[in-house]
């Protein structure tokens, strides 16, 4: 089975990367392939609602979304997905916003691809904001009928530079015991 990551930061190697990272420890423990695609950063296009995805069933985005594509195709294969964006202005970043309406739109209308698919949000925030956007992204799982595992708290962990978030023990604790559910999660799915 494999696990898809998708770092929504624009730093490439910040604090959301290292949160996927450390969901990431368990399932690689299981025996699970992990994958990293770096999404924040890159140029995207939010959907416009222009229908073609919908009308040539090709399952991808038609206004020149080459990054969204490669990504979409990702998360069609991946068997869970985990979404990662740090907090900006109490939501997700714009990469990871345009990511869940192209993807919500594409995969939707494509036959719903994403579903029973097994999704988790991890969010990197400096001081707050953190649960509208794990509402953000948790709420594009559930109409995409996915399958949300939990933790001990939310997905989240504190830190303004690159690496703080590793001081936050609670929070890296936290994300630690979402890769175990996950991958206890999955490996039920498997039997």
């Amino acid at each position: 089975m494999k696990i898809l990551g998708i770092n929504g930061s624009p730093r490439r190697n910040g604090n959301t990367k290292l949160l996927i990272e450390t969901a990431f420890k368990p399932l690689e423990e299981a025996g699970f392939e992990t994958e990293l695609f770096q999404l924040g950063g890159k140029p995207v296009h939010g959907c416009t609602a222009c229908g073609k995805c919908r009308e040539i069933q090709d399952q991808r985005c038609h206004i020149k979304n080459d990054v969204l594509n490669e990504c979409i195709a990702k998360m069609i294969e991946a068997d869970a997905i985990i979404l990662g964006s740090p907090v900006y202005f109490a939501d997700v970043t714009t990469e990871m916003k345009a990511l869940i309406d192209v993807a919500g739109y594409v995969t939707r209308g494509n036959g719903h691809l994403l579903k029973r698919k097994v999704g988790a949000a991890v969010i990197a925030v400096r001081r707050g904001g953190q649960l509208h956007a794990f509402d953000s992204i948790n709420n594009f799982f559930l109409i995409n009928q996915m399958i949300v595992p939990g933790s001990s708290y939310w997905n989240f962990a504190y830190g303004k530079n690159p690496g703080d978030v590793l001081h936050d023990q609670e929070g890296i604790q936290t994300i630690d015991t979402l890769g175990e559910n996950m991958a206890w999660l999955l490996q039920k799915l498997a039997n």
